[in-house]
């Protein structure tokens, strides 16, 4: 049996692959980094599967392996988790919730277009904050803004290196969603180990009694 969560005032959730699905979002941009060149999507797709098991950066390997331009990502092509408003609606019934993420400018009302933010209680970004997870600094900001104890906070993310390691770091609970590229890590350090996992958004119900 799971040993439930305690003492927890505010959970904290990334975006991309955690509450958004990010998949066709991909697809299109590896389908016009590979447009005019004789790298199948299929070749670049797979490529990408080997190295996220190591890499959680690795369509900017490829491109630098096969010297492509980096194509735009246009967040049109981004929806979010069919499970996503329901987990979000129930668990602002007994939490504060957060979202710590790496993203361009205009979080609070891309959430608010896809129907979320209505559930979420401070939106910290990298783009506005201008510092970028991993860096401690912006789970600091978070805590701080949000008046939490790391103790007493859950950072849920699909990233070993960007979620999972610097929020074990300063004391929050980790949860790891094994969702989209980043799901596919295998942690190999100790640093690396979050304290749960889980394969879908609703899993965190058993984790906190909900």
């Amino acid at each position: 049996m799971v040993k439930k969560m305690k003492n927890i005032k505010w959970i904290f959730f990334d975006i991309g692959s955690t509450l958004v699905d990010e998949s066709v979002a991909y697809q299109n941009r590896i389908q016009r980094t590979i447009a005019n060149t004789d790298i199948s999507y299929d070749d670049y797709y797979q490529r990408m599967v080997e190295i996220s098991k190591h890499d959680q950066n690795a369509y900017k390997h490829i491109i630098e392996e096969y010297s492509l331009k980096k194509a735009p990502w246009n967040s049109e092509d981004e929806f979010v988790y069919p499970e996503a408003e329901n987990c979000l609606s129930e668990l602002s019934k007994h939490y504060k919730i957060g979202i710590i993420a790496n993203q361009e400018l205009g979080s609070e009302q891309r959430l608010e277009k896809l129907g979320l933010l209505k559930y979420i209680d401070l939106v910290v970004a990298s783009a506005e904050e201008g510092v970028a997870k991993p860096d401690l600094r912006i789970f600091q900001i978070a805590l701080e803004r949000s008046n939490c104890k790391p103790e007493e906070a859950v950072m849920v993310g699909d990233r070993l290196d960007n979620d999972i390691i610097p929020a074990n770091k300063i004391g929050m609970t980790t949860v790891w969603i094994k969702q989209g590229f980043g799901g596919l890590a295998e942690p190999h350090m100790i640093a690396e180990t979050p304290n749960y996992i889980i394969d879908k958004l609703t899993d965190i119900y058993q984790l906190i009694g909900v």
